[in-house]
């Protein structure tokens, strides 16, 4: 009964908002399961919704913009629509969950103007996994404009439930150096909601509909596409009757002396949003969010980048950052055949630039490469670590750059940025270009959301974002969270955008009672993707674990050629299954206190029907380090059998039947 209400209240808002041709327009996806219906009500305010299968997933919602000179908001005449044309894009990443890629979408552009004659377009494609949509200003003017507000919104069914992460307030935290995307979701929580901190809700944000008997329809909401005249938007602390809407960045997020709002000269077009619609399956495995991005300015030179790296500073801190211990973990990496070791902060003051010449000599002979930490700081925190203030100007990073680069260090990793002002995130696409020429690999930690960076440019390995394994670290708290933190992840921040939570610390945290097992922590280093993968394991935790177990992590890919989701609740458990040439890699998580027992469809890989999977799990909890067991597996027509401990996990290998 309530499916078939909505479906006659959506269709009373396409007939009855949309009913004139001359205000109205359509946009199907290429298998016609998802429409769009764009429309001006009587009062001249675009609106636009979603249907999928013939069922509403976002009713009637906002569209447009306030300009400082022009409100496109409300009394807009509508101009007309260009035909739908299909567009077709494919490209190749190594930074994402699935290396090569085809987008087909059908677009069609909706032309408006206000009172004052001023122009707006309305850029809208709908692809079988989603709908995004931008705005264009279209004509040319040299004045600098700004945007004051967006009215865009999303307004969600009755009975929806949703993951949110809160937004954290600017300048708070330790030493003021919030916001960056840090906060733990809410989980399963009623739409409408308010955000806890009142600073809103961060992208990606995953809902679930519940109101139709044919199974549940999800929808992640995210941006894409942001260039350095936009700011970082998220969605605003309100959601009345669960419409979500896009808000700015605080005033505060700005980089010293520049706007915090979106500011522009003319033709000028914002960063795509993005609603991906479908299965948890489709949320899982979209790849909408880098679809969207820009490409390249030039094509890629980032080839040999993507790896593996050992890091001391998460377990071992801020004492180790020193020359002999530096020098221990470039041999860790290269007996665990990995390509980079991460120095981290005050390596400037604790080792020094002709000692560190002296690491990358070593590392080179070892085939290890070296990535160092800067602190992007100049006053919107007060974080103390060093080097500090090298990144804020154009002239001082090509210095810095020019001297790393004869040194022959390979990448950095530069922390605690400002936020999601639109200088701000200028400043990100500032440092992303000057490194470029120099080919160095680049890691942004304490930072906003990727937001498809990583296409743009090649260079750009990850970002942290996310409340990941240092947190672990610091209290007990977060450790009890982690388990259903970890299942979470692959649902919301990891969907698109590569993230260093730094996973897979398989014995002890100091200090800390670790939550999760260690098959658990094993299978992080497949769950979670990141151009270059920083684990958490130190060489004497390293070394408890079989020696299966430490070749698996000298083997595990870097890059992935696709992905497939078998099985899984957000917060509660996941399965995914990732292929690098013939191999699959399977890996499970619980993120639950209690066993859960879960059929794999393996078929669906693939794999032959007599094959036989390599699966390395949990092993005796009584045992002394971390526990693992391995075995051989038969597989057969019928679906995978097996039972995740609490809080446990698993990883397997299998090879598909015949090469993809």
């Amino acid at each position: 009964m309530i499916a078939k209400l909505f479906a006659v209240s959506f269709a009373l808002l396409l007939s009855g908002v949309a009913c004139a041709a001359e205000r109205c327009g359509d946009v199907s996806s290429p298998d016609g399961q998802l429409r769009v219906r764009i429309a001006l009500d009587d009062a001249g305010a675009p609106r636009y919704a979603i249907e999928r299968q013939g069922r509403p997933v976002l009713l009637d919602s906002k569209l447009g913009l306030v300009r400082d000179d022009a409100d496109f908001t409300s009394g807009l005449r509508f101009l007309g629509v260009e035909p739908v044309r299909v567009v077709v894009d494919e490209y190749e990443i190594l930074t994402a969950k699935r290396r090569r890629n085809r987008y087909e979408a059908n677009e069609a552009v909706f032309h408006y103007a206000e009172s004052g004659g001023r122009l707006l377009d309305v850029v809208f494609r709908v692809s079988r996994d989603g709908v995004a949509f931008r705005y264009r200003f279209p004509e040319t003017d040299a004045t600098t404009h700004e945007i004051k507000t967006e009215a865009t919104s999303f307004r969600l069914l009755p009975a929806t439930r949703a993951w949110l992460q809160p937004m954290s307030v600017a300048k708070t935290g330790w030493e003021k150096s919030n916001p960056s995307y840090e906060e733990y979701y809410e989980k399963d929580v009623e739409v409408g909601k308010p955000s806890p901190t009142g600073a809103g809700w961060v992208f990606p944000a995953l809902f679930r509909t519940t109101a139709f008997e044919e199974g549940d329809t999800w929808v992640l909401l995210s941006e894409t596409g942001l260039g350095r005249t936009y700011c970082g938007c998220r969605l605003g602390s309100e959601s009345p009757g669960g419409e979500y809407a896009i808000a700015f960045a605080d005033p505060r997020e700005a980089f010293p002396g520049g706007p915090a709002n979106p500011t522009s000269s003319l033709p000028w077009a914002t960063p795509w949003r993005v609603i991906v619609v479908g299965s948890l399956a489709t949320v899982t495995e979209s790849m909408l969010g880098v679809d969207l991005a820009d490409p390249p300015a030039e094509p890629a030179a980032a080839a040999d980048l993507p790896g593996k790296s050992s890091w001391s500073w998460v377990l071992l801190k801020d004492d180790h950052t020193v020359f002999d211990v530096q020098k221990q973990f470039i041999d860790y990496a290269r007996d665990m055949h990995w390509k980079y070791c991460l120095v981290d902060a005050d390596w400037d003051r604790k080792i020094g630039e002709e000692k560190l010449a002296e690491l990358v000599r070593y590392g080179r002979d070892k085939n290890v490469k070296i990535i160092v930490w800067y602190n992007s700081a100049g006053s919107w925190n007060t974080t103390p670590y060093t080097p500090r203030d090298k990144m804020l100007s154009h002239e001082s990073r090509v210095a810095e750059f020019e001297k790393l680069k004869a040194i022959g260090v390979a990448g950095l990793k530069i922390d605690f940025f400002g936020g999601d002002g639109q200088s701000m995130i200028a400043y990100y696409h500032e440092i992303l270009e000057d490194a470029a020429p120099y080919g160095l690999a680049i890691n942004f930690h304490g930072a906003t959301l990727p937001r498809g960076w990583q296409r743009t440019y090649p260079h750009l390995m990850t970002m942290e974002s996310i409340r990941g394994m240092e947190f672990i670290t610091f209290e007990q708290a977060n450790a009890d969270q982690a388990p259903s933190h970890n299942a979470l992840l692959p649902f919301t921040r990891n969907v698109f955008d590569p993230m260093d939570y730094t996973p897979t610390a398989l014995d002890r945290v100091p200090n800390i009672r670790r939550r999760t097992t260690a098959g658990h922590e094993l299978a992080l280093a497949v769950l979670f993707t990141s151009g270059i993968q920083h684990y958490a394991e130190i060489p004497a935790g390293m070394v408890k674990a079989p020696d299966f177990v430490q070749e698996f992590l000298r083997q595990v890919p870097a890059v992935w050629d696709d992905v497939k989701f078998l099985a899984g609740e957000p917060g509660k458990f996941v399965v995914l299954a990732r292929r690098c040439g013939e191999r699959w890699y399977v890996a499970g998580i619980n993120g639950e206190p209690t066993p859960r027992s879960i059929a794999l469809p393996l078929g669906e890989l693939g794999v032959p029907r007599a094959g036989t999977m390599t699966v390395i799990a949990d092993g005796p909890v009584e045992a002394e380090g971390p526990s693992f067991r391995e075995e051989r597996v038969s597989l057969g027509e019928r679906p995978w059998e097996t039972t995740l401990p609490p809080h446990g996990g698993f990883v397997g290998v299998v090879r598909a039947r015949t090469n993809p």
